[in-house]
């Protein structure tokens, strides 16, 4: 039977770990160099005098929406011209591949701190999203709850139940859902369930213990305005988003819809997606609860095949049957296929057998149908379903000690999160990852 999460994870669902030890304690990132994300890329090719400009963005302590605006407004250029494969940790040292729809020189207008450019070159293509096969980690956990031995006497422990499994409970992480104030999701379910206001009220107002006092009492504020902002003046400056809707419903009062249409494409994007990462935890958490396998298919499962570079191939996915059962176990085992659970959405995708009896309790316990997940007027908030695996495999692991901490370096494919690793070490309070 898998261990059970006692902590605040399991309000998004995340209820288990695979494994049993105790836990380290600790905290991860006491400082941005304690967690380093390196993109792997290969980029966009070459292409003399092309049209976008590719270069590898280095920055710490950004946030990749926040990122995204400021360096928009340095180049003097819109934000949706800018592009990326995929956001980053805040809290961070991150290195990621982007293409911006300008001329190079528009790159030396930035004079950002702790951003700087490597690697420039022109294209005929741009960066989207999804363009990369992975990243490298670097994770540092210090403040750790025990002493030296005991703590490398847990991680090992910890690391070869994982390494007989295969891999770590593929949950989305924390950060999908916002570490400090996990919001997204309950904003998503608003929006999903066409509860516009709702959906603005709840990102404008839902209080947090782990936010400023300043934020606080500005949410607090927000709370008493009953829909009606015409009388607040400003807010802090770490609200900017709040700000840009706030300034909305001032000038267009009762525009929920508009409210949110204001704010990037991808936050829009965010608040959706983060909805069905939460019911895709709470299907991988009751596959555990029911002590199905990760690593073993059973009849009804639904499997996607993995690239080259063990990339899973969401639009392959092939259904587990009585007849070939035994071939896919071998295909698992080998390292070319994985079990996946429905990421639910617009097109409905669910599995059969078991597995699809998880999935469907946990989508008709909430009363939800394929079509609430198209949002009339606003697009970027209208999700389609996918696939996603329920085992995260890892390579070039890597673990070194020092006096009350540990660093982790490994490598996962894209979309998947490496506190979601960590936390099988850890297993502390999700605000401190």
């Amino acid at each position: 039977m898998y261990r059970e999460c006692r902590t605040a994870e399991a309000d998004v669902g995340m209820l288990y770990y695979l494994t049993d030890t105790e836990g380290t304690g600790g905290r991860l990132k006491a400082t941005a160099e304690d967690f380093v994300v390196d993109e792997v890329s290969d980029g966009p090719e070459p292409s003399e005098n092309g049209k976008f400009t590719i270069a590898t963005v280095t920055s710490v302590n950004w946030e990749t929406n926040r990122l995204i605006r400021m360096l928009a407004k340095g180049m003097r250029i819109s934000r949706e011209r800018i592009g990326y494969a995929g956001t980053k940790d805040k809290r961070a040292v991150t290195s990621q591949r982007m293409s911006f729809d300008c001329d190079p020189s528009a790159l030396s207008r930035i004079t950002l701190n702790d951003v700087s450019f490597s690697d420039v070159y022109q294209s005929d293509h741009q960066v989207r999203m999804g363009d990369l096969s992975g990243n490298r980690f670097s994770v540092t956990a210090r403040e750790l709850d025990i002493d030296d031995a005991k703590t490398e006497e847990i991680v090992e422990t910890s690391l070869s139940q994982l390494s007989e499994v295969g891999g770590f409970p593929n949950y989305y992480g924390v950060q999908r859902f916002g570490t400090a104030r996990p919001v997204t999701h309950l904003v998503g379910e608003r929006i999903v369930r066409g509860d516009l206001r709702g959906a603005v009220e709840t990102y404008l107002s839902l209080p947090s213990d782990f936010e400023d006092r300043e934020v606080s009492e500005a949410r607090e504020m927000l709370s008493r305005c009953d829909g009606d902002f015409s009388s607040v003046e400003s807010l802090p400056k770490m609200m900017g988003y709040e700000s840009i809707m706030v300034f909305h419903l001032k000038q267009n009062p009762g525009d929920w819809a508009g409210a949110i249409a204001e704010l990037p494409s991808g936050l829009q994007m965010m608040f959706t997606h983060a909805y069905q990462s939460y019911l895709f935890n709470l299907i991988l958490s009751e596959r555990m609860a029911r002590g199905m396998p990760l690593n073993s298919p059973v009849e009804g499962d639904t499997v996607i095949p993995l690239d080259a570079d063990g990339v899973p191939v969401h639009e392959e996915p092939a259904r587990v049957t009585s007849r070939n059962i035994r071939l896919v176990e071998r295909q698992i085992r080998r390292g070319r296929a994985c079990i996946a659970g429905s990421v639910f959405g617009s097109d409905g995708m669910l599995s059969e057998g078991d597995m699809g009896d998880i999935e469907r309790a946990v989508i008709e316990s909430r009363k939800l149908e394929p079509q609430d997940f198209v949002i009339p007027g606003l697009p970027h908030c209208s999700a389609a379903g996918d696939w996603r695996e329920l085992l995260c495999k890892y390579s070039d692991l890597k673990v070194s000690y020092a006096p009350g901490s540990y660093t982790a370096s490994f490598y996962l494919t894209k979309g998947n999160y490496a506190t979601c690793l960590m936390r099988e070490l850890l297993k502390t309070e999700m605000n401190r990852y």
